[in-house]
Order: structure tokens, then sequence, then C-alpha cells
């Protein structure tokens, strides 16, 4: 397949054009400066310019652009850039393929659990409404950016409603990590909160799953949801250290301002139309994604 990719110098994108060429398919990068590799492709989606040349003769677009949410405190201009980021992108995308003549027939849109809200205890699948959280909201506005290639009968739009990525380095293990390895982890908040995660691993060969199964609409890139302290106690042990010492919950939304929420706050999301689509995890549980993260 050709298959378009922007984003693709994040945690995600990295590791999925990596596999995509490993198996074979060709690879269009954009890149938000002139080209310096034979694959790379420049636009500007603030200004509003993609070449359709470059969508043109593609397979699929895989579009997982979008600034960091928890890598700057979310101060009023920090939430206009996350969600300006992810709704200029996808609208530039969406718009360009529904004008082409013959379009990609796939947009995986990138997308995150967050659509939900926070619903403590209640397995959440994708037909849950959006919740009323402040990145509820931006998961709403993103995913609407889209309607012009959901609406056009010759493309099939999956959002990718990606959960807490566990992997070997970056992401949200980046910086509580080092801490279990050094003896220092331990629950953020009372613990008990769900997290809906999913291994690096998992959620590349989703992806890739994705680009063939017949899935449309919102889906859930999440293994089985545990509590917070589930998986700490897993990376834990994996590394040979306790998991003893609370970080209060008082200490985090210091920290972290608005952000703290999204490590705070239990949601439960299972991966239903992911599993219903034939995909099976190689890391289902928090132990296998420890030993995954940990070697």
């Amino acid at each position: 397949m050709i298959v378009v990719v922007a984003g693709s110098s994040g945690l995600i994108g990295t590791a999925l054009v990596a596999r995509l060429r490993a198996e074979g398919h060709e690879v269009r990068r954009l890149v938000r400066r002139a080209p310096r590799n034979p694959d790379e492709r420049t636009w500007d989606p603030d200004a509003g310019v993609l070449d359709p040349a470059v969508l043109a003769g593609s397979d699929a677009v895989v579009n997982l652009a979008g600034a960091g949410v928890g890598d700057k405190r979310l101060t009023p201009a920090r939430k206009q850039v996350v969600l300006q980021s992810r709704t200029r992108t996808t609208g530039l995308i969406a718009r360009t393929i529904a004008a082409l003549d013959d379009p990609p027939r796939v947009l995986l849109q990138g997308s995150a659990t967050g659509a939900y809200g926070y619903r403590g205890d209640t397995r959440v699948t994708e037909e849950e409404p959006y919740g009323t959280s402040y990145l509820a909201e931006v998961v709403r506005q993103w995913e609407a950016a889209a309607a012009p290639a959901v609406a056009d009968p010759r493309v099939r739009v999956a959002f990718l409603r990606t959960g807490i990525v566990l992997a070997p380095s970056g992401g949200a293990l980046g910086r509580l990590l080092p801490l279990i390895e050094l003896g220092l982890g331990g629950p953020l908040g009372s613990g008990r909160q769900y997290w809906s995660w999913i291994s690096l691993e998992d959620e590349v060969r989703a992806i890739l799953h994705l680009l063939e199964a017949p899935v449309s609409g919102p889906v859930n890139l999440t293994a089985e949801p545990a509590t917070e302290l589930e998986i700490v106690r897993a990376l834990a042990a994996r590394a040979h250290r306790p998991a003893m010492l609370p970080v209060p919950g008082f200490a985090l939304r210091i920290a972290l301002g608005q952000f703290s929420e999204e490590i705070l706050g239990s949601l439960r999301v299972v991966p239903a139309a992911l599993t219903a689509s034939g995909f099976a995890h190689a890391h289902p549980t928090p132990e296998a994604a420890a030993q995954y993260v940990l070697g």
C-alpha cells in the first residue's frame, strides 16, 4: 500500500512508519519544513496548504498530528495550540481527500479516549456519547473536523480513540519509569482510578489492522482497562522494585495543573469495536505490557 502519514515524528508515528516500511508498504511523510528525504512531502496546516498531489494515488492516510496535551501546562494559550493543531490538520486533510477525483479509500484519524470524559468504574464502549471534560470537547471538535471525508462515500473513516500508550521510552511512562526503576514509584492519587491503556506495540498493530479491517467510526484503541495501581505494581514487579510511595492528588494538581485531571480521573474504556473486528492483543494485561516495556 501507499500510506500517507501525518504526525510521523511522534511516539506512535515513528513506530508506525518503521513497521509500515518493514512490511513492504510505501510511506509518504507530511512535514512542516522543506523535505530532507525522498519520502517527505511539505505541508502547512496553519496556512491551509496541502498539495492534492501528495494524497493522490495513495491507498490510505493516517493522521496522528497534534500538539501534546501533557507536554506543557494547559494555559488558555496552550489550550488553543492543542485544539488548533488538531482541527486545522484534520480539516485540511479531510477537505483535500474529499476534493480528489480518486481519493484514498481509508482515513485513519487520530483521536483519544478522552472523548468520554470521566466515567468512574463504568465500562465504556464506542456507543457512549462525548463527555463534558476539557479533553472531551477537544476530541469532539477534532473528530468533527473530519466531516468532509466522513461524508464522502468513497472513503472509510475510523477514529483512533487511543488510550494511555505504554512504551519502553517516552510517552506516558517517560517520567514515571525512571522513578519506578529507582524504587520510588507508587500510586498516583488513590491509585484506584481506571487507566485505559495500550502498549505501543499493540497500538501500531491495531492501526495496521484497521488499514484493512472494514471498521468505520470511533474505535477504542485500548486493552482491557486496569487501575493505575495495578499498572504501576506490574511495572514495579518487573523492575524488581517496590511500589509503595504514593503521590498525593493535591501534589499532582500543583505540578500538572488541569492535566492532572487526566491522571486522576477514572475512565474504563474497552476495545469493543477493535475486538469485534478480529484483533488480538499481543499485550492484553498489565503484566504482559510490563514485560514488553521493561524487557
